[in-house]
Parts: structure tokens; C-alpha cells; sequence
């Protein structure tokens, strides 16, 4: 498939300055949209189906892309989530498919999409937006904070074992099912726990359909199909997970299968345990692997030796605060908070100023103001901490928050931060 070049539509230019003209893109022009992602991001699966999927995915209004000519050259899009923030739940710019051709890289379109997008989320009424950060470098410039960690976990096969005291219910039973049949069943029980833990946003059909039970052979990577393990008593189901397993023997003939959680969530401890269990026992497996786990995941604590869990961490789920005073107002405090934040914030300037912020665990009020400043920060480090895992208190150290009133950090910081920690299990 080739680059298609864009058609003259009567459309409204989002960004007509500079020599790489931005608009929203129409939509005979996916297939384009998708191959500049393709192109950008190496895919090697093939280019037909994954235009298939991203039409019924991709919401052409949200979707912007930058043209050279006749010729795209560089995409976003986002998608509207609604995430689970501290003591709250709100509608969240989930952006994605940010790619700029390698032929125009160094060339100021990233920059150009970037700021056109969030100008756009401004005027559309929009408070908060996310990212998953291919690349940690390239965010930051545009006011998105690291919000979130996660954990990926590798386990050899026998070497993990749950504790002896863990919770356990011996009315709970495990079965096998078909992903795609077991779908209503699943998807109870991720919803029963959404507002749990910051990060995690509500997943509509179409996301489980197309992103979390998409098993189309060429994406397996030799692996047998998605299976979906479900753990249930009379009440039916308290806790799934979707593994696949890739079969394989040693040069000895002995197995050598290799098990990837996809997705996993659990009503009750007793429930998690047995999913766990299960996975932990696959027959002809030797490793066991899942990402995307929160920092705090109590499978830390319910096994015997956390060290061979093999955890290693990285960044997960990177925000920026869109709008300010709203997005703050929007979320919940882990203890009462009452201070004035001065907002640094060039690349979105409606946000500087200052703003006094009070809330507490019932709701909060942040409004602009006169008043002298207690705290100074710039808009990825409130962004950073916005989800309540990364601290105001450890930006102080690089300069990007002050502390302009003797001893109204350390509160501050307190308020935001929430338990549990925040994680997103799905990129989007």
C-alpha cells in the first residue's frame, strides 16, 4: 500500500503556519493516517487488517495529522477515556498514534502536532490528557510528567509460590474459556474494579473487541491462541486472566513453554490468588510473564520469595494537565491541602498564573488568584503528580518545583499523593 496524498477538502485548518500545514484529517484518508504510524513506529504486521482495525478504532474528528503537499507526513489522535483519577473519574485525552515520518523528522512537525493538539483539547473543553511515551525523551517538552510506574513481572516456572497463608476460598473453581465468549463475564469484573486504583479507564466494546481480545494469528508471534482463564464460585466470576502461550521444547525434548499474561483482575485477594495459582502451574510451561503491573501489586507480599518474581520497572502512563484549575479541582486528596501553586506553563500559556488550591477527601475547589504564591512548579511536574504516585516533594531537588513559602511543599505534596498506586494494565 502506498502513502495516498490528501484530498482538497474545504476543511478548517487547525495550523496553516510554517511550511507543514495541520488540519483534521477526513475519512478516505485512514489508510494514509495508519501507514505514516506503520512507517513510524517499524510495525511489521501487515498493513490491510491493522487499517481495518484502526477505522473502527480511530474517531476521525479527534485525529490530526500534518501534510507536506499532498503528502502526510506526521499523525496524532485521542481517544476520549474516561480514567479513573484520585477519589474520582473523568473524561481523559487518551493520546495515540503520535508518528512523524523518518524522512521529516528534525524538522519542528512533532512540536507543530503536539501544540495544535492541545489547543485543540483546550477549545473543545477538555481538562486532562495521557500518553503512553514511546520514546521518555520526547514528551516532557510539551508539559507531560511521568504519573505512573509499573512493574513487569518474569517468573520460572516452580521457583514462585504463593505463601501458605494466603487468603484462599475453596469455593472458588477454575475454568478455561474462549475469550470472546467469556467477554461479558470479564469485562463485570474489570468494571466492578475500575475506580480502584488511579490510571485504569473504562473499556467500551470496541476496546475489548479490538485491543484487549484482538488475536488475529500474525500479532501471536507463533504463540497458540488467547485463552481466558475465569475463577468463579456460585456467584460466578471473581477473577480472570487472558494468557497466551507460546510451546516450545529444548534441544533435551524437555518443554520449554513460555506464558504472557495479557490482562488480569480480581474481585477479592482470595480470588487473585487463584488466578495467580493457575497461571503459576500451566503445564509444559517454564516462564511466566506480565507487564503492566502497579508498583504496590500485593503479589509482592503473597508469595514466598518476591526476588524470583524477577520484577523490573519502568515508566507507565505519562499526563499533562490541559487545564489546570479544573483538572484539580476534578480529583480528591489524600489529606486536607490549601496552598497557592504558581504555574509555570509556555507551551500551554492559559495555564500559567497562580491558583489557589483547596480540597480535601470530599471534593476541592482550585480558582485563580492574587495572593502570593506558596509553591512554584512547572507543568510536567504537576502533571507527574496529578495521579498520585510521583511526588511534588521529589521534583524539588531539579528546580522544577520551589517552595516559595517555608514548609507548604511538604502538605502539598501529601495531599496529592494517593493509595493505591496509579497504573494503567492497557496501552491505548
Amino acid at each position: 500500500m502506498r502513502i495516498v496524498g490528501a484530498a482538497c477538502y474545504e476543511r478548517h485548518m487547525s495550523s496553516s503556519s510554517g511550511p507543514y500545514p495541520i488540519r483534521t484529517i477526513q475519512p478516505p484518508e485512514v489508510p494514509a493516517f495508519h501507514e505514516v504510524n506503520h512507517i513510524g513506529f517499524n510495525s511489521a504486521w501487515p498493513v490491510e487488517p491493522e487499517v481495518e482495525r484502526a477505522t473502527r478504532l480511530l474517531e476521525v474528528d479527534r485525529s490530526l495529522a500534518a501534510f507536506d503537499g499532498p503528502l502526510m507526513i506526521g499523525t496524532t489522535t485521542t481517544l476520549p477515556l474516561r480514567m479513573t483519577v484520585p477519589g474520582a473519574s473523568l473524561p481523559v485525552a487518551g493520546v495515540s498514534d503520535v508518528s512523524v515520518l523518518p524522512s521529516h523528522r528534525r524538522r519542528g512537525v512533532l512540536s507543530a502536532l503536539m501544540r495544535t493538539q492541545l489547543e485543540e483539547l483546550r477549545a473543545g473543553g477538555e481538562t486532562v490528557a495521557a500518553l503512553w511515551a514511546s520514546e521518555a525523551v520526547i514528551y516532557g517538552r510539551f508539559g507531560y510528567g511521568p504519573a505512573a510506574r509499573q512493574l513487569d513481572f518474569t517468573a520460572v516456572r516452580g521457583e514462585v509460590r504463593v505463601r501458605d497463608d494466603a487468603p484462599r476460598d475453596p469455593a472458588l473453581r477454575v475454568r478455561i474459556a474462549d475469550p470472546a465468549t467469556a467477554r461479558p463475564e470479564v469485562a463485570k469484573v474489570f468494571d466492578a474494579t475500575l475506580a480502584e486504583r488511579p490510571g485504569r479507564f473504562a473499556r467500551g466494546e470496541a476496546l475489548w473487541e479490538l485491543a484487549l481480545l484482538y488475536d488475529p494469528p500474525y500479532r501471536r508471534e507463533g504463540a497458540a491462541p488467547l485463552r481466558c482463564v475465569i475463577v468463579e464460585d456460585e456467584s460466578g466470576p471473581r477473577g480472570y486472566a487472558l494468557v497466551s502461550v507460546h510451546g516450545t521444547w529444548t534441544v533435551e525434548n524437555l518443554p520449554d513453554g513460555r506464558l504472557r499474561v495479557r490482562d488480569m483482575a480480581a474481585l477479592d485477594t482470595a480470588a487473585y490468588v487463584a488466578v495467580w495459582e493457575q497461571v503459576l502451574s500451566w503445564d509444559l510451561v517454564s516462564t511466566v510473564t506480565i507487564g503492566h503491573r502497579p508498583p504496590d501489586d500485593p503479589l509482592l507480599h503473597l508469595v514466598t520469595d518476591p526476588r524470583r518474581l524477577r520484577a523490573t520497572s519502568s515508566d507507565n502512563l505519562w499526563v499533562r494537565l490541559v487545564d489546570v484549575p479544573a483538572a484539580f479541582a476534578a480529583r480528591r486528596y489524600a489529606v486536607p491541602v490549601d496552598a497557592v501553586i504558581e504555574v509555570d506553563d509556555p507551551v500551554c500559556p492559559w495555564n500559567a498564573g497562580r491558583y489557589r488550591l483547596r480540597g480535601g477527601a470530599a471534593g476541592a475547589e482550585c480558582s485563580p488568584t492574587s495572593a502570593p504564591a506558596d509553591v512554584r512548579a512547572d507543568a510536567g511536574a504537576l502533571g507527574a503528580a496529578y495521579l498520585g504516585g510521583t511526588t511534588l516533594m521529589s521534583y524539588g531537588p531539579t528546580g522544577r518545583v520551589t517552595e516559595l513559602r517555608p514548609g507548604t511543599l511538604a502538605p502539598l505534596s501529601a495531599g496529592l499523593r494517593w493509595s493505591p498506586e496509579p497504573c494503567c494494565p492497557t496501552i491505548f
